[in-house]
C-alpha cells in the first residue's frame, strides 16, 4: 500500500477520534460539564427560552415556551435542592400550544441568592408573588403546579394570592402535618437532635450518598454510572451550604406545617398526584388535602416514589392536561348556562 494512502487513513483516523476522545474525556473527567450541556441541549430541543427579569435588585432566571392565549399559563415550581430543568422530562409531553413557565426557586440556579433572603415558606411565596408580577402572569389567572418544596410554595401561594390562580396541581408536596412520622422523618429529627446537619440525606457529598438519594426518592431503581453520580455531586457541592440553610429554614417551626395551616383557605378546583411508595412525604397526605379543599381530584401513582415528576413525567403532563381540559371546559359551560 502507497505510503500516502495509509498517511491518509491515519489522518481520517484521527480526526474521528477527536470528537469522540473528547466526548468520553468528558465523561470520565468533567462529568459535571457534560451535565451541564445535557440540559442546554434538552431546553434547546424542547423549545424553551431563558430569560431573566429583576424585582427592583432580586433577579430571577426562568425558562419558557409559547405565549399567553385562551388557555391558562402553566407556572411550575420545582423542588428543593433542584432548578427549572427538572420539569423538562414533563415539558417533553405538553402541548406546544401551551404557554410554559418554569422558574428557578429562590436561591437556586441562576435566580438570586442572598445571605438577607428570607427562605421561610411565606418568604419564598412572597417572592414567587414578585416573579408573577414582573411578567404580569396575573394578568390572567394561570394554572399552578408545584412538586415538594415546590408544591408546598404553590398550595400557600394559592392560598394567599386566590385571584392570581385559576387551577392548581401539588405533586407529592411537602408542609402537612401527619399523625405519625415515617422513617424518613424520624431520621431527620434524630439527626437535628444530634445536631447533625451535615448528614441531612437531601444534601449529598459524595457519589455514595447521592445514590442513597436516589433511592430514598425514586421507586425506581435507576443505574447511574459512577461518573455520572461524581458529576451530579460536582455539580451539588458548592451550593451544599445554602442548601442547609433553606433546608432548615423550610422544617423549622415557622414554615414545617404551612400547607396544612393553609389548605382550608384554597379556593381553586385541585388536582393531587402522589406516588404511593413515596418514602420521603407519605401518600396519606393526599387524603389530608382531599378532605380540606372543596374541589379536588386525587391520582395516585402505583410504583412511584417521591420524584413523580422524573419517573412518570409522560403521565404527570397527561394528568395536568386532563385536568386543565375537564376545570377549562366546566367554566366554559357554566358561561353558556
Amino acid at each position: 500500500m502507497d505510503l500516502d494512502v495509509v498517511n491518509m487513513f491515519v489522518i481520517a483516523g484521527g480526526t474521528l477520534a477527536i470528537p469522540i476522545l473528547a466526548f468520553v474525556a468528558s465523561f470520565l473527567l468533567w462529568p459535571s460539564a457534560l451535565i451541564k450541556i445535557y440540559y442546554w441541549y434538552w431546553r434547546r430541543t424542547l423549545g424553551m427560552q431563558v430569560r431573566y427579569v429583576n424585582h427592583e435588585d432580586y433577579q430571577f432566571c426562568y425558562s419558557f415556551r409559547g405565549r399567553p392565549g385562551h388557555k391558562p399559563t402553566i407556572l411550575m415550581l420545582h423542588g428543593f435542592s433542584t432548578h427549572k430543568d427538572m420539569w423538562l422530562s414533563v415539558v417533553k409531553f405538553l402541548p406546544k400550544n401551551l404557554h410554559l413557565v418554569c422558574v428557578d426557586m429562590p436561591g437556586h440556579e441562576g435566580t438570586t441568592r442572598s445571605s438577607l433572603d428570607d427562605l421561610s415558606i411565606d418568604g419564598q411565596v412572597k417572592r414567587i408573588h414578585q416573579f408573577v408580577e414582573c411578567l404580569k402572569l396575573n394578568k390572567k389567572p394561570f394554572h399552578l403546579v408545584g412538586t415538594s418544596m415546590g408544591g408546598h410554595v404553590a398550595g400557600v401561594y394559592a392560598a394567599y394570592y386566590p385571584s392570581d390562580v385559576c387551577s392548581l396541581s401539588l405533586v407529592c408536596p411537602a408542609g402537612l402535618q401527619y399523625s405519625t412520622d415515617n422513617q424518613f422523618v424520624q431520621r431527620l429529627k434524630e439527626l437535628q437532635d444530634s445536631a447533625a446537619v451535615e448528614k441531612i440525606p437531601l444534601i449529598p457529598s459524595t457519589p455514595e450518598e447521592m445514590s442513597e438519594m436516589l433511592q430514598l426518592c425514586s421507586y425506581v431503581r435507576f443505574k447511574v454510572p459512577q461518573q455520572i453520580l461524581q458529576g451530579l455531586v460536582d455539580v451539588r457541592i458548592p451550593h451544599n451550604d445554602f442548601y442547609r440553610k433553606l433546608f432548615l429554614e423550610i422544617v423549622s417551626e415557622r414554615s414545617r406545617h404551612s400547607l396544612h395551616q393553609n389548605m382550608d383557605k384554597i379556593k381553586v378546583p385541585t388536582q393531587i398526584i402522589w406516588g404511593k411508595q413515596d418514602q420521603v412525604l407519605d401518600v396519606s397526605g393526599a387524603d389530608m388535602l382531599a378532605k380540606s379543599i372543596a374541589n379536588c381530584q386525587v391520582e395516585l401513582l402505583e410504583n412511584c416514589g417521591h420524584t413523580v415528576v422524573m419517573e412518570r413525567p409522560r403521565k404527570t403532563a397527561k394528568l395536568i392536561v386532563d385536568f386543565l381540559a375537564s376545570v377549562h371546559n366546566t367554566d366554559n359551560n357554566k358561561k353558556l348556562d
